[in-house]
């Protein structure tokens, strides 16, 4: 039986339906990835699996007694919990248990009367008949995995600490059901393989999540479902078959869209003709031309892209930015070492680290907003610099979208044009309604695209982009990607998403522990190609050591059985994909399961065997294709 079913459900704020009878259904051990636009309402969706929200029409089934854990997409708020306490929220009254068994062991040192030890006698006892014990160890082992200080206040954390403690208090519960609403926010790259890691191999609930994360996708999802335009589409499969079939279905909608619409514009000239339409009295042909109508206003308009375009500026001389032996400690810790660099025009460099290892402060050395404690650094001539910053403080949030491009102007120059700040705005999907809105009242996504509107409205020939991914959606990710390697000034990137990096950067600046930097050719992957093998660090006793790497071997070619079998693979596929759509169209059907219980309960079994039997097919195609 499905952890969860909604049957034409929808939901609207205002006069904009994000749910629009959409049905949706996700079964034991899958692993759902749910995409579509910012604002498109994926986080509304999740709200209303959790309950939190009731749809304005439609059913929601759930499997009864059904476990869901949830992780947020907004930073968990300032609290003066600890972090043991927060993670172990996550458990309900059984947490809270045992929160204070942990606060009370610590407070045995000092107890005379012996009051603390009779209170962790009566909460052992209590603790044991709950197994608590195990989620005890759970909580330690989820804390040690992620580099958690127990004991520390939450409130005392930076955003990707924060961030942190909220996977964990949602990992812990072992719920049937995790819902996560961009996971990998604010996360560093060793944080998110654990995290990958953690959902492949130990995880055996049901999973949903949202992500701009394209590497986390492609090696987690099971199944692809896209919210569009109030609808949901389920795309068994991969992340590269679904833009594939996606492109083939926009196609045909707008090949079938082109035909109504010839149909309609025939209509409309034939009841314009007046006398002789009224002379023939065909009434049918006049109420097909209201339903056309009718129908026509009901169709919901595929969303145009962002238009991105940065303002060019005059080139930069040769050389960029020059640094010597720079070196920068904090509370006696070497952030920097006797780093030196030359960044030469036309550099697109990516910084790789741990959150709090110094990116962000090496960025502002390098730029000359802080000064070095030894070393020097030196610009070159002409430079122009547009900075994108993560923590948005370059945004007023009492003030409009409007006024934080502009200031009260009504237009903005791009590339020496002059162009009205509604239309630039409606590049970046902000309608005019939205442009003037406080920046307070926009989501994530809507936020960062502001940012880079503001940035693109600066001259620049050295673009500087902290952590500029995070919360925009796929698409928008990908017009940044190409705007950025079309981009002929000289670009300094930070940036956690791994496959973001791969086709932005020709280098990479890593920080490898102690205040060393060394600098690897290419993206993410090339460096995890050249990086020499490292043991495990004192520092970090819970992460661990990376698994050796395979030595390369020469690739085996494919044979004739290989060859026969890749190319039945498809009709395979594809037979599969029928079964498991026509099962899951029976499936979703309200009475199935009052008619035939034991028909029901076959057929998810079978449903099942379908899933595993694709997935294991398309593994074994990607596994061929790599041979060819």
């Amino acid at each position: 039986m499905p952890l969860i079913t909604l049957e034409k459900v929808s939901i609207a704020f205002g006069h904009h339906a994000l749910l629009d009878a959409a049905d949706f259904t996700l079964d034991v051990k899958e692993r759902v990835c749910l995409i579509g636009r910012n604002g498109a309402g994926k986080s509304t969706l999740m709200q209303i699996l959790r309950g939190a929200i009731l749809p304005d029409d439609g059913v929601v089934r759930r499997q009864a007694g059904l476990r869901i854990a949830y992780l947020a997409q907004d930073l968990p708020l300032q609290e003066t919990r600890t972090v043991f306490d927060a993670v172990a929220d996550g458990l309900g009254t059984l947490g809270a248990q045992l929160a204070e068994y942990h606060h009370t062991a610590l407070l045995l040192h000092d107890d005379p009367d012996g009051v603390h030890l009779q209170r962790l006698s009566a909460l052992q006892h209590s603790l044991e008949a709950q197994d608590g014990w195990r989620f005890q160890q759970r909580i330690e082992t989820t804390l040690s995995r992620l580099g958690l200080p127990a004991d520390k206040l939450v409130s005392e954390l930076s955003g990707g600490w924060k961030r942190r403690v909220a996977l964990a208090q949602a990992l812990v519960a072992e719920p049937d059901l995790l819902l996560l609403d961009e996971p990998t926010n604010h996360l560093d790259i060793e944080a998110i393989q654990w995290l990958e890691d953690m959902l492949l191999n130990n995880f055996n609930g049901g999973l949903l999540f949202i992500t701009h994360d394209r590497t986390l996708l492609k090696h987690l999802a099971t199944r692809i479902v896209e919210l569009d335009r109030g609808q949901l589409s389920s795309w068994p499969g991969d992340y590269a078959r679904y833009l594939q079939k996606k492109q083939e279905n926009l196609a045909i909608e707008a090949e079938h869209a082109a035909k109504f619409d010839k149909k309609l514009a025939q209509e409309e000239v034939w009841i314009r003709q007046g006398v002789q339409a009224r002379r023939t009295r065909n009434e049918g042909r006049v109420r097909a031309l209201y339903a056309l109508r009718a129908e026509r206003a009901k169709r919901r308009n595929q969303l145009g892209n962002v238009r991105l375009d940065i303002d060019s500026s005059v080139s930069s001389g040769k050389l960029v930015i020059e640094a010597e032996n720079i070196s920068l400690s904090y509370n006696d810790a070497p952030l920097i070492k006797d780093f030196s660099l030359r960044i030469l025009r036309g550099d697109r460099i990516g910084l790789i680290g741990p959150n709090g290892v110094g990116k962000t402060t090496l960025l502002k050395l390098l730029l000359g907003q802080i000064a070095p404690q030894t070393g020097s650094v030196r610009h070159g001539t002409k430079l122009q610099v547009a900075y994108f910053d993560q923590l948005r403080a370059h945004l007023d949030p009492e003030r409009s979208v409007i006024d934080n491009i502009a200031g009260g102007n009504d237009t903005v120059t791009i590339n020496g044009r002059s162009r009205h700040l509604m239309s630039y705005l409606q590049d970046f999907l902000f309608a005019p309604e939205r442009a003037r809105s406080p920046v307070k009242s926009l989501s994530g996504g809507e936020c960062n695209r502001l940012l880079l509107a503001r940035l693109f409205t600066q001259p620049a020939n050295l673009l500087v982009m902290d952590e500029p991914t995070n919360d925009l959606d796929i698409e928008t990710l990908e017009l940044l990607e190409e705007l950025l390697s079309a981009y002929q000034g000289t670009l300094l990137l930070v940036s956690h998403d791994r496959a973001f990096l791969d086709n932005v950067v020709t280098s990479v600046l890593v920080f490898e522990g102690e205040g060393k930097i060394n600098e690897y050719v290419g993206g993410y992957e090339d460096w995890l190609r050249q990086r020499p093998a490292q043991p495990a660090t004192p520092s970090s006793p819970a992460k661990p050591a990376p698994e050796p790497r395979t030595p390369s071997i020469p690739k085996r070619k494919l044979n004739y059985k290989d060859q026969r079998e890749l190319e039945n693979l498809p009709a395979h596929i594809e037979k599969l994909e029928a079964q498991q759509a026509k099962l899951t169209t029976a499936l979703a059907q309200p009475d199935f399961y009052q008619r035939d219980q034991q028909g029901f309960l076959t057929a998810t079994q079978e449903l099942e065997t379908l899933s595993a039997a694709l997935h294991k097919a398309y593994a074994r195609w990607d596994e061929l294709e790599s041979l060819t």
